[in-house]
């Protein structure tokens, strides 16, 4: 699960988000679920179970920090408040046992991180509303905004590495260019290749006649011989200059 991910599930749930004028916001049981990576019947069983003699473990949690028996039961219908949520995400992500998931640890994370709001107001460039009627920024607005920037950050991030492997490639035919300069022979090239280099025609026979005269030459010599893709005649050999050289110039004599 990448923060890309999380941004695009965001997305998703942002119809199933409310905030009132003072900037309070509450998420549907859905909502919560898809943020947690958990299915939401799950958060239902848990809420239902608060109003049994036998509370869930995540219900004995909510209700821990100061919550009613009667506030988990309307959340199925009225929705869960950003301060629930914030617990909710952290059973799943750490108290819940093999329940636990690793999208629920990555929220969060996020999640947390937004307590030093100082810090992400600045880096999101968020200022505060003129007046009290305005809709204040909650923590769900901050969780998508983060979301957001960590995700560019992470594209941001793949497209370096693809400009990285990209430079790799080409400094690795550069390397294969210089150690075919470096070497005796000298460049390599098709039968076809060095007679076009030297100006001259050659027809499809000569050509396999001279080709079978450098490898016979080639092999004398210890001299491995290349091969590559020709769209015109298939597989077609790699020679060293040296030997072509030898070929054609002996033809000539």
């Amino acid at each position: 699960m990448s923060q890309i991910q999380i941004a695009e599930i965001i997305e998703q749930i942002s119809q199933e988000i409310e905030v009132d004028a003072n900037g309070q916001a509450k998420a549907s049981v859905r909502a919560t679920a898809r943020l947690a990576g958990v299915d939401d019947e799950s958060i239902r069983k848990a809420l239902k179970s608060s109003a049994d003699l036998v509370p869930s473990k995540l219900a004995k949690e909510l209700m821990l920090q100061g919550f009613e028996t009667a506030d988990l039961t309307e959340w199925k219908t009225k929705g869960i408040p950003d301060a629930a949520i914030a617990i909710i995400l952290e059973y799943y992500a750490y108290e819940a046992g093999r329940y636990c998931t690793k999208q629920a640890r990555l929220v969060c994370r996020s999640f947390n991180t937004i307590g030093i709001r100082a810090w992400i107001q600045d880096k999101l460039g968020w200022t505060k509303p003129a007046s009290n009627s305005e809709t204040a920024m909650t923590q769900i607005q901050l969780l998508a905004a983060l979301a957001k920037h960590l995700a560019e950050q992470e594209q941001h991030l793949l497209q370096q590495q693809q400009q990285q492997t990209e430079i790799l490639h080409r400094l690795k035919a550069v390397e294969v260019e210089q150690d075919r300069v470096n070497t005796p022979c000298g460049h390599k090239y098709s039968v076809v290749g060095f007679a076009n280099l030297q100006g001259l025609e050659i027809s499809v026979k000569e050509a396999g006649t001279k080709g079978r005269k450098a490898s016979a030459l080639c092999r004398k010599q210890g001299i491995e011989i290349e091969r590559i893709h020709d769209p015109r005649f298939g597989k077609v050999g790699l020679y060293p200059e040296s030997i072509l050289v030898e070929v054609f110039k002996a033809e000539q004599n």
